[in-house]
């Protein structure tokens, strides 16, 4: 495993981050969810993510359970505030309470005394970005967060965040995005915006819902077990999978094939290492319902593809790929 800056701060994450969503308290049992916990932790995997809506907040109780009596210093553990937690009119959002009431809750459910990372996990546009950057101040000078990132913001909304937390002295390094060899619309404005404001990347999503994973095929049934038949009557799933589930994405795929072979890497492994040649990239989130996968994807790590590599994929795809900066968030 390597281990990169996160932007301009002095925190080192894994190149490969193990993350729970739709995995842990849902999708898997516990003892598999250990399994890929322990699995990425002798990988040299550091770095975890999860967020308090997961699973309607079981994902932070069982990432906890899987992480305790692990040396705390040796980890990142990263989690993220917004979406609905409850019934309550005020169990959402970033305001002042929910942020605070939602902090103390993650660390109990994680069974932590602090957050690395505490994520705004979208933007709000019914609070005011003061009250939710002073709330995230207070939390950092309490000991309970250490640094603060945001998910999926548009270049504007991190500018004006970078702003208040240079005002406030607030460690803002991180932005959590979706990327991959399909879905680059952080590439035109939110990387340079983060990367003028000293902000890594810790990209989700890098298979595009597995669908780079090469096991979709055009004119074929969708296989048993896979995430699109378990996942395909979520809306989310829909929108974020759907969309490449068509003959002529699933065509420009399998001509990835032969570009995986011959730089002996899976068509999995090729689509990580591609999102790893990101210079802004700090480290890139997969999941895993098992072992395995965690065991195949961390070998992306460390690879090099060469520029006549990113070219072939990048025109390949240029086609099916999606660049429109307008459909960040």
């Amino acid at each position: 495993m390597n281990y990169r800056k996160l932007g301009k701060s002095g925190l080192l994450v894994s190149e490969v981050a193990l993350g729970n969503w739709i995995t842990h308290g849902a999708q898997v049992d516990d003892n598999t969810a250990q399994a890929c916990v322990n699995a990425a932790l002798n990988a040299g995997i550091s770095t975890f993510d999860t967020a308090d809506a997961y699973s309607e907040t079981r994902a932070e109780s069982v990432l906890g359970h899987c992480l305790k009596g692990i040396r705390r210093e040796s980890i990142e553990l990263c989690t993220k505030v917004f979406h609905p937690t409850g019934n309550g009119h005020n169990d959402r959002g970033l305001s002042r309470k929910h942020i605070m009431e939602s902090c103390h809750a993650s660390l109990r459910r994680l069974q932590t005394d602090y957050i690395d990372i505490y994520y705004a996990h979208r933007f709000d546009t019914t609070v005011s970005l003061e009250e939710t950057f002073v709330a995230f101040s207070d939390l950092v000078r309490q000991g309970k967060v250490l640094y603060i990132g945001v998910s999926e913001w548009t270049a504007d909304q991190i500018t004006q965040g970078s702003a208040l937390a240079r005002e406030l002295k607030v460690p803002f390094v991180a932005s959590q995005p979706q990327y991959s060899m399909l879905w680059r619309v952080i590439e035109a404005e939110v990387i340079p915006a983060c990367e003028r404001e000293g902000i890594g990347q810790i990209v989700w999503s890098p298979l595009a819902q597995g669908i780079l994973s090469g096991k979709y095929a055009p004119d074929k049934p969708i296989p048993e077990g896979s995430r699109a038949s378990t996942a395909a009557g979520s809306p989310f799933f829909k929108r974020l999978a759907g969309q490449w589930l068509n003959k002529e994405v699933l065509q420009a795929i399998e001509q990835l094939g032969p570009i995986a072979q011959k730089c002996s890497l899976t068509l999995s492994q090729l689509a990580v290492a591609w999102v790893l040649q990101n210079p802004q990239v700090s480290s890139v989130i997969i999941g895993a319902s098992k072992p395995e996968q965690v065991l195949e994807n961390v070998k992306a790590a460390g690879v090099s593809l060469d520029a006549e590599i990113i070219m072939q994929i990048n025109n390949v795809l240029k086609d099916v790929a999606q660049f429109d900066a307008s459909k960040t968030g």
